[in-house]
């Protein structure tokens, strides 16, 4: 199993769009197996808004 895949902020939603990777209320799921999601910055972001707003995120399979 992969242990992290790193896809565009486009590929992400397209995983949620599909039902692939699902936000449940205490964690996510993809494929039904327990992942964290982390946001890859370019720069160390300054403001909240800058967050949510990477190009690219890292999912991390939790074990």
């Amino acid at each position: 199993m992969l242990e992290e895949i790193v896809l565009s902020k486009k590929d992400l939603v397209k995983l949620f769009e599909e039902g692939i990777l699902k936000d449940k209320e205490k964690n996510w799921l993809y494929e039904d197996k327990e992942v964290k999601i982390v946001a890859l910055h370019k720069v160390e972001p300054k403001f909240l808004q800058d967050l949510t707003n990477a190009e690219y995120f890292k999912i991390v399979f939790i074990k």
